[in-house]
């Protein structure tokens, strides 16, 4: 007798897909310099600060980490005006939304979502047994309105990426404030800030922890990958109502962040010279790709991000592949069913003229051979 050993619901789980890692295509294409421009990765590297933590710690990884962060949460707490039982850290962003999901979605609930946007939300919703009810964006932005015609008593969990992931932009306060109002209090609402740092600078982005003063039944998600540029040790973290984060510690791995990764956290978040730093050679990098797409009349998103979504008019794949072989790595569009447009994080300065350089160089070879 035969039988089926996997759980039916991975039949409808598509894999993430990464971007490519400098290895494979150095290998590939027989390489040495590499500009890797896909992954949002902050191209100053990490927190020198982060750096000595973990160095300070490195003798200490014979003993378990503390379960529950507590150094970490504390200083979140500080930082925030919130308790250490408002937070829940994981093992990056992608462990938190897991975690969400596993908390909340039971067979059949339903979550909302734009589409497009970060690809996990939907995975960790079919993983659970639920239903993703994605809406297409309207004018490049999650469609509110939709939102709310959507909602029914199946209705767990609403996801919220600001800036949305990969198209960059953000939902402004007067948007964020009028949905609210109108979602009920027993739907989960996720405001998903794994770019707030960058977002934040401009006034008109929403500050969400006044949301969560009000309306309980909110999650924010937040991560160390981007601006302290430590992604390579995973930490992100969630700021909920106490009743929220004791039920989501319930879910979570007893040891999901290792000691040396809560040592480089407590280091980042020391180290505001880096992130300032960051901030702002990530706008300056944005400036020089917005200018390079104005000059060419290429369509673009403004980013509040630290990468920039842009249409190329041409499709992205054989520009990607062109890319890869002169030594830059982007993200192209047709992986989100946006075949004309691509991902490019910010880099440095001399990265991101690296990259306007070979693709402008690809762009005119395409338009000749038109």
């Amino acid at each position: 007798m035969s039988k089926n050993l996997f759980r039916k619901e991975l039949d409808a789980l598509r894999p993430y897909v990464p971007g490519k890692p400098i290895e494979e295509v150095q290998k590939e294409y027989g390489i040495d310099q590499i500009e890797k421009l896909a992954s949002n990765e902050n191209p100053l590297g990490p927190s020198p600060k982060a750096v000595e933590a973990i160095k300070r710690e490195a003798e200490n990884i014979n003993i378990y980490p503390d379960a529950y962060a507590m150094k970490l949460k504390q200083e979140i707490a500080k930082r925030t005006n919130l308790s250490h039982e408002n937070i829940v850290t994981g093992n990056g962003g992608e462990q938190i939304i897991q975690i969400i999901a596993q908390t909340f979605i039971s067979h059949g609930d339903e979550a909302l979502m734009a589409d497009t946007t970060f690809g996990l939300y939907e995975t960790s919703v079919l993983n659970m047994g639920g239903v993703p009810v994605q809406l297409p964006l309207k004018n490049y932005k999650h469609d509110l309105d939709g939102f709310i015609e959507k909602i029914n008593d199946k209705t767990k969990i609403i996801y919220i990426c600001n800036p949305n992931n990969p198209i960059g932009n953000i939902l402004s306060k007067d948007e964020i404030e009028n949905f609210v109002a109108k979602v009920p209090e027993d739907i989960v609402i996720v405001f998903d800030e794994a770019y707030y740092d960058y977002a934040k600078v401009n006034p008109d982005y929403p500050e969400s922890l006044h949301i969560l003063a009000k309306r309980p039944n909110t999650i924010l998600l937040r991560t160390f990958s981007k601006v302290a540029g430590i992604a390579g040790v995973r930490v992100g973290y969630a700021l909920t109502s106490k009743e929220i984060a004791a039920q989501m510690g319930k879910v979570k791995d007893v040891f999901n962040v290792n000691v040396l990764a809560q040592a480089a956290a407590l280091g980042a978040l020391e180290d505001t010279e880096h992130i300032e730093k960051t901030i702002k050679l990530n706008y300056d990098s944005i400036a020089i790709m917005e200018k390079y797409f104005e000059e060419n009349d290429l369509e673009y998103i403004k980013s509040n991000a630290n990468f920039i979504f842009a249409n190329i008019n041409t499709h992205s794949k054989p520009v990607f592949e062109e890319l890869m072989k002169q030594g830059i790595i982007i993200r192209p569009g047709y992986l989100w069913k946006w075949d004309n447009w691509i991902r490019v994080s910010t880099g440095t300065i001399e990265q991101t003229e690296k990259f306007i350089d070979k693709l402008d160089g690809i762009l005119k070879v395409e338009a000749v051979s038109c």
